[in-house]
Parts: structure tokens; C-alpha cells; sequence
């Protein structure tokens, strides 16, 4: 790991923290290390790196840590992990080959048959199938509550289940992906520390991705583990899959030593084309949250479009405005909205999109739009998508870095259509 002055700030660092160019011939940016094992120098030093790899001891002070096999670690993927630990001030990172194999590591290591797991809902639409139609094959029962609710009723939730002492583990995504509803994560970490003992912990994971790693860091408010679809804002250019987990040495320890016999750890590609974006993620980021901030105003201001899913719209006198203040330093770049009608006007709105491309995911340089109720939330229950907010006529965007008036124009003339 390279030294650097303590006060230097994350998108300094992201050009060569822990990147040694003079052991790569003197190459400015890291090669991409494209081979499935590495060699040892004698018998002694293999011995020495497994014993570390497996935990069968611990790094001795000033030990060097080797390179064994690209399952096990890489290069590219090490130096990825170390440079994304910065931004959440996280001890320790996990990067994955998609953000659900992120999510369900994480699940698998930390959940027994009978325990519950606590989520907020809404989720992403790949998390809330692996919660409510996986993880009860092997006897571990979901529990939803409403993003947004309160710590009383959360808890109410929990005891009407008879689950107080069973519960595993306290999921949230916050924002809540599509309505962009808020979990008080220390209110969660509340929750669980008061159900926690010494032979059962509770733990807090949060799903980051509609914000981070640069509007929030759910760990610095008593999360255990935060998580991230790397191919969002991470990624950024609508080319990578990839997933991460981050949280302290010990825990992730056990994310990793799952990681490694499930094989689903990230390659050096992966790992190189994430090290090239998160060069420009505080630019690209906060280039969307100000064309984001834009947008909203425009729409909200819309005669077609009824209502406005955005952090930056949240009433002062709102229950939830507290929350935002406390958990986020920026609005964000991502906001639903409500036009009016139902399923046929939004989708004569997402058809006459010119620049705006209607493709899910998000957090890319360009903008996208998608209808969650058909897409990307399509298998959540039906009933749970009413109460949630999840309507036909709901639609998603994710503002990219274009020209903000290009955009406002392009929004304006498909309303036009409607």
C-alpha cells in the first residue's frame, strides 16, 4: 500500500492509492494482471501465503501478503478493494462479479435456517426475489416493512411475526429503490442492538447504491456492512457488472472466505475497469445531482406529472426531511414521478423519449428511464407493489451528465405526447 498524507481527500487518491508502479515496470496506471495463478519464490513463502489466505494464522507484522490464484486475490481486484474502502472509511472491502452476488454472499454467510430476515421494502427487484422466493428454501423467513416507517412500527412488525430473538439480520435500501422513501439506519442499528445477545448478533446491512460511495456512508451511522452494485455509479459508463461489500476486517473476512468457495469474486477486468471510473465518479456524480436538481423542478412544476419522488422536494415539516439531513449530503441523482393516468400514459411517455434512452439500470452517464411496475419490479408481489408506491404510473429516471436543458426538452416533448 502506498503512503499518502492522512488529510488527502478519497478523489485524490483514487489516481495510485495502493498501486506500486516500480512493481510493474514503471506503468503509470495498474496493467491488468490477466492469469489464473501465480508463482512462489520458494515452497516456504507458498506455505506461508496459504496459511494466511485460509486463516490458519494471522499477518505478521511487516509480512507482505502473496499472491496465490486469482479466486483467492488478484491485483487488480486488491488494489480495487483497498481504493473503495476510502470513500465509506470501511476497513475492509469485498468487490463481486455482480451486485447480487454481493447481496447474496452476504445473506448466505450471515443467516441459519430459522433465523428471519428484517428488509424494508421497496428493494430492488432481484433483492426482494432472492429474500422472499431463495432464502425460505433454506428456512429463512423474510419480514418486510414499509421504507419510511418508524422505529414502533418496525419493531411491531418484528413481534407480530413472533420473530424477537430470531431475527438475523436487518436489510435495508436506502433510498428505497424506485420511490426513493428513507430507513432511519440508526434506528435500525437501535433495533438490532436491542434484540442482539451474546450467542445470537443482529446484524445492519444497507444497500448504498442509489447514493454512494459519495452522498452517504451508512456505516458511519451503525450499519455493519454496506453494499453497492459497483455497476452503477461506481462503474458509471454502462459497461461493467460488478458488486461490492464493505465493513470491518472480521466481518468481511467471513464475506471473503465464503466468496472464495463460491467463486463469484470479481476478475481483473472487472477490477481494472472499476479502477479507470472511480477516477471520475466525484465528478460524474456531482454532474448528475446538479442536472438531477434541475429535472425535478421542471417536472414537479409539470402539468402532466402529478407527484415527485425526490430527496431534494422533501417538505421541511416532513417526518423523513430529519433523516435525509442527518444520512446524505446531496439529494442525488436519481427520482421517480407520477404522471397522469396509469400504465398507457407512461409508457407513451418512456416510447417518445429521444435522448433519454428506456433502459433499466441506473447511475450510468447517460440518463435512463424504465416503468419499475412492469421492469425492474415485475416480480414483486402485486398487492406489496400497491402499498409500497410502486403504480402503473410510476416512472424512473436516472439523470446522466448531459446538457441539463437537452434533457428538460426531451422530458417536455414526450409529457407533449402524452
Amino acid at each position: 500500500m502506498s503512503d499518502y498524507p492522512k488529510h488527502m481527500h478519497p478523489e485524490s487518491l483514487m489516481m495510485s492509492y495502493g498501486y506500486k508502479s516500480e512493481l510493474s515496470e514503471g506503468a503509470i496506471k495498474c496493467p491488468i494482471f490477466q492469469t489464473s495463478t501465480f508463482t512462489f519464490k520458494s515452497a516456504e513463502e507458498g506455505k506461508a501465503f496459504f496459511e494466511v489466505a485460509y486463516g490458519l494464522r494471522e499477518k505478521r507484522p511487516n509480512e507482505e501478503l502473496g499472491l496465490i490464484y486469482s479466486r483467492l486475490n488478484n491485483p487488480d481486484l486488491q488494489i480495487l478493494e483497498e481504493r473503495l474502502t476510502l470513500w465509506d472509511g470501511a476497513e475492509e472491502c469485498a468487490v463481486f462479479e455482480s451486485g447480487m452476488s454481493a447481496i447474496s454472499t452476504l445473506l448466505f454467510e450471515f443467516l441459519n435456517p430459522g433465523d428471519y430476515v428484517v428488509y424494508s421494502a421497496p428493494v430492488y427487484g432481484g433483492t426482494d426475489h432472492f429474500i422472499n422466493h431463495v432464502l425460505p428454501r433454506f428456512g429463512i423467513k423474510p419480514i418486510g416493512f414499509r421504507a419510511g416507517s418508524s422505529k414502533a412500527e418496525i419493531i411491531n412488525r418484528i413481534k407480530e411475526h413472533d420473530a424477537w430473538g430470531k431475527v438475523g439480520l436487518l436489510y435495508a435500501e436506502t433510498p428505497a429503490n424506485p420511490t426513493n422513501a428513507l430507513v432511519d439506519i440508526a434506528g435500525l442499528r437501535g433495533i438490532a442492538d436491542e434484540m442482539a445477545t451474546a450467542d445470537k448478533p443482529v446484524y445492519v446491512a444497507v444497500d448504498n447504491t442509489y447514493m454512494g460511495p459519495l452522498w452517504s456512508h451508512p456505516l458511519k451511522h451503525g450499519a455493519d456492512f454496506v453494499l453497492y452494485s459497483a455497476t452503477k455509479y461506481i462503474g458509471g459508463h454502462s459497461d461493467v457488472i460488478a458488486g461490492a461489500c464493505l465493513g470491518s476486517k472480521e466481518l468481511i473476512a467471513r464475506v471473503k472466505g465464503l466468496r472464495t468457495f463460491l467463486g463469484n469474486m470479481a476478475g481483473p477486468w472487472t477490477g481494472w475497469l472499476l479502477m479507470r471510473s472511480l477516477e471520475t465518479l466525484k465528478t460524474r456524480m456531482e454532474a448528475q445531482a446538479a442536472n438531477a436538481v434541475k429535472v425535478a423542478a421542471f417536472l414537479q412544476n409539470h402539468a402532466k406529472v402529478t407527484k415527485v419522488h425526490y430527496l431534494g422536494l422533501i417538505d421541511e415539516k416532513h417526518p423523513q426531511y430529519e433523516v435525509y439531513q442527518r444520512q446524505y449530503s446531496s439529494p442525488g441523482a436519481m427520482l421517480s414521478f407520477e404522471i397522469k393516468g396509469g400504465e398507457a400514459e407512461a409508457f407513451r411517455f418512456l416510447n417518445h423519449l429521444q435522448l433519454i434512452k428506456l433502459a433499466v439500470s441506473l447511475g450510468s452517464t447517460e440518463s435512463l428511464a424504465e416503468h419499475p411496475k412492469t421492469m425492474t419490479h415485475a416480480d414483486v408481489d402485486p398487492a406489496d407493489k400497491e402499498v409500497i408506491g410502486i403504480t402503473d404510473n410510476l416512472v424512473r429516471l436516472s439523470v446522466g451528465v448531459e446538457n441539463p436543458d437537452d434533457l428538460i426538452w426531451d422530458i417536455g416533448q414526450a409529457l407533449d405526447n402524452v
